[in-house]
């Protein structure tokens, strides 16, 4: 064993392909296990209160005492072992990965575990999924700063343990490696890939042998009875957005409630707890996760017996209950919440059509599983992820044509009725947006390594701030980092200093803003940028991977520039390519310049809206000292000189589309 320990250290101490496949490998064992906890405390958490509501005798009414008392148990845990713990998780998952580089505190595991128990096992609504997915994403961040990977391996571990979280929950493997990537990472980049696949394959396995297939949601297999069924498949997720806004809409007032008059904090859990146990007494299938209820949907034929109007309405009261437990302190997630509202308005609208529609046999069992798919994507905006999951859990693909139809047509009407989804809902309240990867892709190809700035001076906590002041003004530069001892302690910007008064007196030490936002030469650009977006800072010092106190560099808004001009080189160089050779190939073809006089029709156009020729392509537009990169949204200017590449027809081409409407062709110029 000892022999095995000393390989398994010098493996991952060497930090390559192969170590970081095999930390993966281990964070998927460790996720598992993490998963089987928390199944079971939910089970012992469950039992104790079970036991309690024994002793005291009170029957139906016991909720009414014990629900209080878990969400005061998960609000008193956050408020110690700090925010995510009395929440979805998947949130602050995601903040965790895209703010953070990938950092999450181990405290949360423990906390987060305790938290969840106390709330699902006394009868709070919602599921284990998010907080799996939280605790997941802790582990994988925990783990990782112990095999000492660079920021990207650990936000690729991160994003591994969150959506292995989700597939061990399910025993839907595949599902939770695209929810890492869907919801999660918010990217496909293939280098995330192999880790995120490895890690939740392990952990699926890991947590189902642990735990059995009795606490996994299942499902018997469905198929598309009749094609012309596609019709109602598509007013089912008509249903469903209607259904996945409201709950989004719920969740976004109740997650802004405060208590007036200064009361104390602790009155959120217990008038919250209060108020989901009185629903619960009215209709207790919402309380809890609802996974026996929902199983009971999914299986499902035409000749069970339902209500479609009671469907319904324990479609919207587990809204209200869930949206409640969150918004009191209790750790629960919206995703099983969104899975049982799907499941039931599917069945329900099934029994409501069937009187009406003689053209085949409808299944309501069928309907629920689209139901769940649409719904989750419509509150989730994850379309990949609902189908896959509902694949996964009914073992089937009989239903393809109407998963993918309703998450696509929820997905797409989701975003049109509301901005957020169920995760983003905190994130806008609180002013972050982060990006969508798919958007920046150009700059992960791009570390901050390749395009930091040196340190050119720094400020020290004695300097004063007229003479900080002095330093701005010589290296034209709008922040420093504050040096000491050659150890990083803050960061002093032009914000901090601008307005001081007896600037004379005060030192940096006064005014500078300690333990700043920090970035590593590992990092790709893109992830620096959105570090830099979310806070709305102008630059962020580049700190040594094995020392967060050593300034190695600063990442300035110039070097967003740098890369993406680096980056542009190499990555459309592909796409270029063969136009470039096509172009080469003709005779008279060259690089040649026009510039826009303010008649010109072109001025103030964005570059997507001007018809350009096929045989000419824009390669830059300078303007003034600067030279741009051209994009689809880049507008042309009045005095802009445009540089192209084409071939002579192509040249008379552009010629004859930039001539002014006002003025004679001699007011523009070419030239080879």
């Amino acid at each position: 064993m000892s022999h095995f320990r000393r390989w398994l250290s010098d493996l991952l101490a060497r930090r390559g392909t192969t170590a970081f496949l095999l930390a993966a490998l281990i964070l998927g064992v460790l996720v598992g296990v993490g998963g089987a906890i928390l199944v079971w405390a939910i089970e012992f958490s469950h039992d104790a209160f079970g036991a309690l509501d024994s002793a005291l005798g009170w029957g139906k009414w016991f909720i009414l005492l014990a629900i209080p008392i878990a969400f005061l148990i998960s609000w008193g845990l956050d408020r110690q072992f700090g925010p995510g713990v009395a929440s979805g998780g998947v949130t602050e998952t995601m903040v965790g990965v895209g703010l953070h580089g990938g950092y999450l505190p181990t405290r949360l595991i423990p906390a987060k575990i305790i938290a969840t128990a106390a709330t699902l096992g006394a009868g709070g609504s919602g599921g284990r999924e998010g907080p799996i997915s939280l605790i997941g994403g802790a582990i994988g961040s925990s783990f990782s700063r112990y095999t000492g990977f660079g920021q990207d391996h650990v936000r690729s571990l991160v994003a591994a343990g969150a959506g292995a979280g989700i597939g061990a929950s399910f025993n839907a493997p595949i599902a939770g490696m695209l929810f890492a990537m869907e919801v999660i990472l918010r990217s496909f980049s293939v280098r995330h890939l192999n880790a995120i696949v490895i890690t939740s394959v392990i952990a699926a396995v890991t947590t189902h042998f642990l735990i059995g297939e009795e606490q996994l949601l299942t499902s018997p297999p469905h198929e598309l009875q009749d094609p012309r069924q596609l019709i109602l498949y598509a007013a089912l997720a008509l249903v469903a957005v209607l259904f996945g806004v409201l709950f989004l809409r719920i969740l976004a007032i109740s997650s802004g409630f405060q208590l007036p008059w200064n009361l104390p904090g602790w009155l959120i859990p217990v008038v919250g707890g209060l108020a989901v146990a009185a629903i619960g007494l009215g209709e207790p299938l919402v309380l809890g996760t609802g996974q026996k209820f929902l199983s009971e949907l999914l299986a499902a034929t035409s000749d069970t017996k339902l209500v479609w109007g009671s469907l319904f309405v324990v479609a919207v009261l587990k809204i209200v209950a869930t949206s409640l437990t969150r918004a009191s302190g209790g750790s629960v997630g919206t995703f099983m919440a969104a899975l049982f509202i799907g499941g039931s308005i599917g069945a329900g609208f099934a029994t409501l059509v069937d009187p009406v529609w003689s053209l085949s046999e409808i299944d309501p069992g069928a309907f629920a599983v689209v139901g769940m798919a649409a719904t989750f994507a419509a509150v989730a905006r994850a379309p990949l992820t609902s189908v896959i999951i509902v694949f996964e859990i009914t073992g089937d693909y009989g239903l393809v044509l109407p998963l993918m139809l309703g998450a696509a047509l929820a997905t797409y009407l989701g975003e049109r009725l509301h901005t957020d989804s169920a995760y983003t809902i905190a994130l806008t309240r609180a002013g972050i947006h982060l990006p969508t990867m798919q958007d920046i892709d150009l700059l992960d190809t791009v570390n901050v390594a390749d395009v930091m700035a040196d340190v050119d001076e720094a400020a020290t906590l004695s300097m004063t701030v007229d003479e900080v002041l002095e330093l701005f003004d010589r290296h034209h530069h709008h922040g420093l980092p504050v040096i000491e001892d050659d150890q990083l302690i803050g960061v002093v910007s032009l914000g901090d200093v601008e307005g001081v008064d007896d600037a004379g007196a005060l030192t940096v030490a006064d005014v500078m803003t300690r333990n700043p936002i920090t970035v590593t030469p590992e990092l790709p650009v893109s992830a620096a940028l959105a570090r830099m977006a979310s806070f709305g800072l102008g630059r962020l010092p580049v700190v040594d991977d094995a020392n967060p106190t050593l300034v190695v560099g600063m990442f300035r808004r110039e070097s967003v520039v740098r890369a993406y001009h680096h980056a542009l080189g190499t990555a459309t160089g592909r796409e270029l390519y063969r136009e470039r050779v096509r172009l080469r190939s003709q005779p008279g073809a060259a690089f040649f310049e026009v510039s826009i006089v303010r008649a010109s029709s072109l001025a103030t156009q964005s570059v997507k809206d001007v018809p350009w020729p096929d045989g000419a392509i824009l390669v830059s537009i300078r303007r003034e000292t600067s030279v741009l990169i051209p994009h689809g949204n880049t507008r042309i200017e009045p005095g802009d000189k445009l540089t192209f590449f084409g071939t002579g027809a192509a040249r008379v081409d552009v010629g004859h589309l930039m001539e002014p409407t006002d003025a004679p062709i001699g007011d523009w110029r070419t030239r080879e």
